[in-house]
């Protein structure tokens, strides 16, 4: 990798395309391209969340994620290569059922904020849900493989989790969605 890494400036895609893994050509607006820089976003969002200050359990998780989402990368990257593994979506749903058993219940939708850091786990878990439903658009238009769906569709849920465990963390509260029941005239 570091001597293909060494020219970073190629020139190569000045035309609106950019290259596979498997050396072939796409359009940058490509639905596998859009799919592949959100995951990109995606991991860029969650190591903006590694620079707070969390808990020492949630810190190797998101590392975790971020090696598991360069997986995933990879995968989108080269069209039919199977990097994400069964195990990885399991061990996330570990993680949802385990964090969230220490959760009080919830009664109402919670909206971003909180703390810093639980507000920027909001934002992976949107960044995250938008990578599904590309990968969804994707999966339509040519065959992928269900583990890297059913991964960010995992990786959603316990990023809300996350977001409530690093409020509580931080000594804040869920910002709960108070409804209006009052009728607009």
């Amino acid at each position: 990798m570091g001597n293909r890494l060494s020219t970073i400036t190629t020139r190569t895609g000045d035309n609106g395309t950019t290259g596979l893994g498997d050396g072939s050509r796409v359009g940058k607006d490509a639905l596998r391209i859009h799919a592949l820089g959100e995951v990109d976003e995606l991991n860029a969002h969650i190591g903006l969340l590694l620079c707070e200050v969390l808990p020492a359990d949630v810190s190797p998780i998101l590392n975790r994620i971020q090696h598991d989402l360069f997986d995933l990368g990879g995968e989108l990257c080269i069209p039919g290569l199977a990097l994400l593994k069964d195990a990885q979506v399991n061990q996330l749903e570990q993680w949802i059922e385990f964090y969230n058993d220490t959760l009080p219940r919830l009664e109402e939708f919670v909206l971003p904020g909180g703390s810093k850091a639980g507000a920027q786990a909001h934002v992976c878990r949107t960044v995250c849900r938008r990578a599904e439903r590309t990968m969804v658009s994707l999966g339509k238009e040519e065959a992928l493989r269900d583990a890297p769906r059913l991964y960010v569709n995992r990786l959603s849920d316990l990023m809300f989790i996350l977001a409530r465990i690093l409020n509580r963390s931080a000594g804040k509260h869920d910002v709960l969605w108070v409804h209006n029941t009052r009728t607009a005239r």
